[in-house]
């Protein structure tokens, strides 16, 4: 049996890839393993950036493996670090994760694709929470579509299970950038290059108030960051990087990042 999950690095990029055949579903063992390589990928201080993506041009990821499920996997059962997919309850993930959604994007798959911080899709893509239609509960995208799109529109996609396409998916800003399909990974490539060339303290501070600040008033996040609440708004305002982003807007050059 070949590894499930695959991944590739380049510098500070990690790129993982989901390769289930045939739909790239995810049972409780794959999400143990995904658990573990995105837990990896948090506490290494060398990698800044991840994409995530499904192996083929057919499906991303269809969600829970449905066939697991009936030979015993448990719906409650130990998904590992991160909850289901790795990624959607990994605590402390400070760095950008871009999904490059190369096909089918349904059920668990959407919340998979729903925890990176950047979408980009195949012109071909597809989209659906379907679970309503088999009596179960799409929970992690009750939780987070009817904050990131129009309540109305979030309530149909949940209650109806619905597909829609690529371009329907942007219109609502699921999807940041749509690509052909034979240019998706260069452009997620290229986009996880352009951010690991960026100040990888200034990232983490943007996602831990982002992520502290979801069900706060703004002024209580805002009184949290002036009083050094944040730790990597603290770290980032002691470090080297900030020193050196003002040197070179200064001197009128390219900041040298160094993480510290």
């Amino acid at each position: 049996m070949t590894d499930p999950v695959k991944t590739r690095r380049e510098g500070a990029i990690l790129e993982v890839t989901l390769d289930r055949p045939k739909a790239n579903a995810i049972d409780l063992a794959t999400s143990r393993i995904m658990g573990d390589v995105f837990a990896d990928f948090r506490d290494d201080p060398d990698l800044r950036v991840a994409i995530i993506t499904g192996a083929g041009d057919k499906f991303f990821c269809p969600g829970w493996d449905l066939k697991a499920a009936a030979d015993g996997d448990e719906v409650d059962g130990d998904y590992g670090k991160g909850g289901f997919g790795g990624l959607q309850e990994l605590p402390g993930l400070n760095k950008p994760v871009i999904a490059a959604v190369n096909g089918i994007c349904c059920g668990g798959g959407l919340e998979w694709a729903l925890s990176a911080d950047i979408i980009l899709a195949a012109d071909h893509a597809t989209f659906a929470l379907p679970e309503i239609r088999s009596g179960t509960v799409a929970d992690a995208a009750s939780v987070k579509l009817p904050k990131r799109i129009p309540y109305h529109i979030a309530m149909e996609l949940l209650f109806t299970g619905r597909w829609f396409d690529v371009h329907e998916a942007k219109s609502w800003g699921i999807v940041n950038h749509i690509h052909p399909a034979d240019k998706l990974m260069d452009e997620a490539w290229e986009m996880a290059r352009l951010l690991a060339s960026g100040p990888p303290l200034v990232y983490a501070a943007i996602k831990e108030i982002v992520r502290e600040a979801e069900d706060e008033k703004f002024q209580e996040t805002m009184d949290q960051i002036t009083s050094s609440s944040f730790p990597t708004v603290k770290t980032l305002y002691t470090s080297e990087d900030q020193l050196e982003g003002a040197r070179a807007f200064a001197e009128k050059r390219d900041p040298i990042w160094k993480g510290k």
